[in-house]
């Protein structure tokens, strides 16, 4: 199994800049394409980024594309979610995820694709 712990969460102001990261430990020999997904209060979790495990392909949704830069460093087993330009409606817990193998491009975004789940980390931006 894979487990996953997110940190960097917080509260900033409307414009502002956070960044998250994701540390995988356990079965991670495989390698692991990783994706970020965030909920919002009354929403579903929803796709926001991921990065592949061959090549580091990105793909990130529509709301967030120009303002979030997914990275990974395998070393350390470590995925980034840099998050500029930050606005109210990027207010939610944010959520890291694992597959084990080769994810990239659109198809990425089903979450039902990903097996390993963070516990989430909370970010609240304010207007």
């Amino acid at each position: 199994q894979v487990q996953l712990e997110e940190s960097g969460g917080g509260l900033v102001q409307a414009g502002g800049s956070l960044r998250l990261s994701c540390t995988a430990s356990g079965r991670t020999n495989a390698g692991l394409s990783m994706g970020w997904f965030r909920q919002g209060p009354g929403n579903e979790r929803a796709f926001v980024a991921t990065i592949a495990k061959i090549g580091a392909a990105t793909y990130y949704a529509d709301s967030v594309k120009g303002r979030f830069a997914i990275s990974r460093e395998s070393a350390r087993n470590t995925v980034y979610l840099q998050m500029n330009s930050l606005k109210p409606e990027d207010t939610a817990v944010y959520y890291c995820a694992a597959l084990v193998g080769h994810c990239s491009g659109p198809g990425c975004r089903d979450r039902r694709l990903f097996t390993s789940w963070g516990r989430g980390t909370q970010v609240t931006v304010s207007s």
